[in-house]
């Protein structure tokens, strides 16, 4: 809402050079209180929902059933207590997710669900060390330069919009290997659609196509890296913790990339077809280096500094590292440690340690932590398998056609996840430990759907508020973007799509590739 707003006021402000009208002001007031009134409202049905979960719970634990073997263990009325509560504090209310997270955690040491060691075991795990060291990497990669510089020369050979539009694509798909985080990516790639917005001024249309087309391929393309998002490595340790094969980096990529590539570019047609006109796609294009180069703060032109020739080569050696774990038992985190040494060396590197580690975002690693601990809870207490055995049982009456209804319902559920729990992370952490619980009922994999499951997840492009990319490219300074009717637009069209595509991938292709759905 306060992004729509604001372009229209700039708008305005640039056509009259005159203050707002006093009726525009009050319309702006009605629609907030309006927007406050509806969000009070829905939230009251939900907690009236979540006292209707909690009582349900505690008939399953304390009711008619109490002390058989279909009965909610205490504990586990307790985890999901904390678990629903968590949830409804994600969506309704002001609270930092990590905040919420943690305190669920400290919740359920305090009541003697889990002992505080499981706590602090979840600080050290390896996907923790494994992203804290891509991030590190990633900042002596960003210092050089060459990301910024190698998107540049990947876009001048566009001769029309249409191959603009995919060789841009093309880029943005390659720095999911380099930047372990979509809003990294986001910042990475502003300076570059700034100065294509500058260049193609003359050409509005195609500016605002590139204005969603950025943020849309960042969020889509990120399942191609195992390390693309912190819901990648949740959804990894869930599983092993429930007792099944994690994914390795080269085992994601073979299944993330194609999705991710697949998916891309047919948003990048999409965006082509839905915001520009066949006068814009038909006719020429010609964006040089030296025109980029007015507006980028970045050299451009002439030979690879020192810097990024090495992190180039930094890089390249440790996804090698990473897809070839197989031949040498390296583990993945000790790999990233390595590099990320290297590149805050004194005399190798581009980055100094302490700087490296001011742009690591912690709290999204005590909020992964947190939500791993959650997990636990949940698996560990019982309360997983029970609420499997409580939904399943509609499911189960469907026979044949139950896997596959399940699955459809997974990857619409998780798809449309985030129009109400905004952090990526936090709907893997709230989904996965349940898929996980229900799939073995209905003769689903557990891993499939997950996998599925946490893909899907990854489409979050309807409001401007539903991920941090989507919201850095609705805003940029002098540079006119989209406004939130343009992203309902995109989204119409592209949601369907996404969910056909990621079905498509769970029952045929991944199954031919070796990711069996059904068993």
């Amino acid at each position: 809402m306060s992004t729509g707003l604001r372009t229209t006021t700039t708008g305005f402000r640039h056509s009259t050079d005159a203050p707002r009208p006093a009726a525009a002001a009050g319309s702006a007031q009605r629609a907030r209180r309006q927007h406050w009134n509806r969000r009070r409202t829905i939230g009251l049905l939900a907690a009236m929902l979540l006292s209707a979960f909690l009582t349900w719970c505690g008939f399953g634990a304390f009711g008619s059933a109490a002390g058989t073997a279909t009965a909610l263990p205490s504990q586990g009325a307790l985890t999901l207590a904390v678990f629903a509560v968590a949830i409804w504090l994600w969506v309704f209310s002001p609270v930092g997710d990590t905040y919420v997270a943690l305190g669920a955690s400290l919740v359920l040491v305090l009541m003697g669900v889990l002992p505080e060691d499981v706590l602090f075991a979840s600080l050290g795990e390896d996907t923790i060390w494994l992203l804290l060291a891509a991030f590190v990497i990633a900042a002596g990669i960003t210092a050089t330069g060459l990301a910024t510089r190698a998107a540049a020369w990947i876009v001048v050979g566009a001769r029309n919009p249409r191959q603009l539009m995919h060789l841009t694509t093309g880029a943005l798909v390659a720095t999911a290997f380099a930047v372990p985080s979509t809003s990294g990516r986001a910042a990475l790639a502003i300076p570059v659609f700034i100065a294509l917005a500058k260049v193609l001024a003359a050409r509005p249309r195609v500016v605002l196509a590139l204005s969603l087309l950025f943020p849309s391929v960042i969020l889509l393309s990120a399942v191609a890296s195992y390390l693309g998002a912190g819901a990648h490595l949740i959804t990894s340790q869930i599983l092993a913790t429930s007792g099944y094969e994690g994914f390795s980096f080269a085992g994601w990529l073979l299944y993330g990339l194609p999705l991710a590539f697949v998916s891309s570019h047919l948003c990048a047609e999409l965006v082509l077809w839905l915001f520009t006109r066949g006068s814009d796609r038909s006719q020429g294009l010609e964006v040089s280096i030296e025109q980029l180069q007015e507006h980028s703060p970045v050299p451009l032109t002439g030979p690879l500094s020192v810097g990024q020739s090495r992190a180039a080569l930094l890089v390249s050696a440790v996804v090698v590292l990473w897809c070839t774990e197989p031949l040498h038992n390296l583990h993945p985190a000790i790999v990233a440690l390595l590099g990320s040494l290297l590149v805050a060396s004194p005399g190798f590197g581009s980055v100094g340690l302490a700087k490296a580690l001011k742009a690591v975002p912690w709290s999204m690693l005590i909020f992964m932590a947190a939500t791993l601990t959650l997990g636990t809870a949940l698996a560990s207490t019982g309360a997983a398998n029970w609420l499997a055995r409580s939904v399943l049982g509609p499911v189960h009456g469907l026979g044949a056609a139950a896997p596959w209804v399940f699955t459809i319902v997974v990857v619409v559920m998780s798809a449309a996840a985030h129009l109400v729990i905004q952090s990526r992370s936090a709907r893997s952490a709230v989904l996965i430990p349940l898929v996980v619980s229900l799939a073995p009922g209905v003769g689903v994999n557990a891993v499939a759907i997950a996998f599925a499951s946490t893909a899907a997840a990854g489409f979050c492009h309807t409001l401007t508020s539903s991920a941090k990319p989507v919201n850095l490219f609705s805003d940029i300074e002098g540079v006119d973007s989209y406004k939130p009717a343009d992203l309902l637009r995109l989204s119409a069209v592209l949601g369907p799509v996404m969910v056909a595509l990621i079905l498509v991938f769970a029952f045929w292709i991944w199954p031919a590739m070796g990711l069996p759905l059904f068993t």
